[in-house]
């Protein structure tokens, strides 16, 4: 069998403007060059650059200007939380998807406060990665199915008392804002409301101007503390 390169699979496909670019922050070597490969493979995403440390992660947001850049937690020098905060003072509009094997509520909290995009669990399906990068992308959010529960299970018990408050929200607009909760991804919303793609991204656009919120964990926050869901 022989062994490919990054580098050398994107020599193989074109280079067209609306390719999603991406940089991949993670320390465990095997894994980061395995998701690279299999992300340089895709029709729709170019690969920046891996990096094994978040260390010169701000110079190398700025040279490269990624779409989306994938951001391990544990990582030695700086933990990925701490890079991603550091990226976004640089620069604000990052779009920064957090990935780690933790589930727990402080970390989930660190990276939603810290502006993150989105927060996936490190799965071996990495087409699950190029799902949520695309998402991301696409100006929407995402939470894997079992964060998406600690964080309504979090802000549940923090907000139990609160009262709820009326927002305009369509029926549609409100089905969608239930699947976001459930971390449903768009593609899977789409499915379950038996609308187009597009559409989804619409509702949600329509749903973050309602909300007066800029992200999908900032909407699913709204959502629980004003008893929308």
């Amino acid at each position: 069998m022989v062994a490919f390169s990054t580098a050398y699979l994107q020599q193989l496909k074109p280079k067209p403007k609306q390719m999603i670019r991406v940089a991949l922050f993670e320390d465990n070597k095997n894994f980061r060059e395995s998701l690279s490969l299999y992300l340089a493979s895709s029709e729709n995403i170019w690969m920046t650059g891996s990096y094994p440390d978040a260390r010169e992660a701000v110079s190398i947001v700025k040279k490269q200007k990624p779409d989306v850049i994938l951001m391990d937690i544990e990582m030695p020098y700086m933990n990925g939380i701490q890079a991603m905060i550091e990226i976004r003072k640089a620069v604000p509009d990052a779009k920064i998807l957090i990935q780690t094997v933790f589930e727990d509520e402080d970390r989930v909290f660190q990276a939603i406060c810290g502006g993150a995009s989105g927060y996936i669990i490190k799965n071996p399906d990495p087409e699950k990665y190029v799902q949520a990068i695309e998402e991301v992308n696409a100006g929407g959010s995402h939470l894997s199915p079992a964060i998406a529960a600690k964080v309504m299970q979090m802000f549940q018990n923090q907000f139990v008392k609160k009262a709820p408050t009326f927002v305009d929200l369509t029926a549609r607009e409100k089905d969608v804002l239930g699947c976001l909760v459930k971390g449903m991804s768009y593609k899977m919303i789409a499915d379950a409301c038996s609308i187009s793609y597009a559409t989804v991204n619409t509702h949600v656009k329509h749903i973050y101007e309602k909300l007066h919120v800029n992200s999908a964990p900032e909407a699913i926050i709204k959502a629980i503390e004003m008893r929308l869901v």
